[in-house]
């Protein structure tokens, strides 16, 4: 089961990064730094925020606390990346350490204990605590490539209008067991 664990974690956070940068394809470049209003972030400061997350939690996942002296979260949420390639750099380096810390990890670490601001975690509470935290801020960049690209929007999911047919597909085949981002990953490692 420890095993199915770790394989399952990295799906979702694979699918999570995949939701991301479909959204990241459909918005125009000056547009990824477009905020609402002063008090909200843009898909770059998102990413900001991400990026500096999962390098503080993911840098020497196992020995050091989660939230390192060197980050500074406050200034994540300044909106001052200036390019697409620099909000992609960030936002690979960001999954780059959170993958690369999840591969080393084994059935026997789950139990392991660790901490994030000084805050027990075994290793599975910490995965599944980001398992929640990026998902969140993902849906985020989502909701704003929607509402960015307005009627030219292409679904991420299963589009309005073909839930039926979408389930009447999936009930037409064998039962099996399978994760549900296998369908969208097409088995590729992220």
């Amino acid at each position: 089961m420890a095993t199915d664990y770790l394989a399952s974690a990295r799906k979702q956070f694979e699918y999570y990064k995949m939701l991301g940068e479909k959204t990241f394809d459909q918005v125009p470049d000056e547009k990824l730094f477009w905020q609402y209003n002063p008090e909200s972030n843009s898909i770059a400061a998102i990413v900001k925020h991400l990026w500096g997350n999962m390098l503080s939690r993911w840098t020497d996942f196992l020995t050091s606390d989660g939230e390192k002296e060197w980050r500074d979260r406050e200034a994540e949420f300044d909106n001052d990346i200036q390019t697409r390639q620099e909000l992609l750099d960030k936002w690979n380096e960001g999954w780059t350490c959170l993958f690369s810390a999840l591969d080393t990890l084994t059935e026997a670490d789950l139990g392991t204990l660790i901490y994030i601001r000084n805050m027990g975690h075994t290793v599975t509470e910490a995965i599944n605590r980001q398992l929640a935290h990026y998902p969140y801020h993902v849906g985020q960049i989502v909701f704003l490539g929607k509402m960015i690209c307005d009627d030219t929007w292409v679904s991420l999911s299963i589009p309005r209008g073909t839930s039926k047919t979408y389930n009447d597909d999936k009930f037409a085949q064998p039962r099996s067991k399978k994760h549900f981002t296998d369908e969208f990953l097409d088995d590729k490692k992220v």
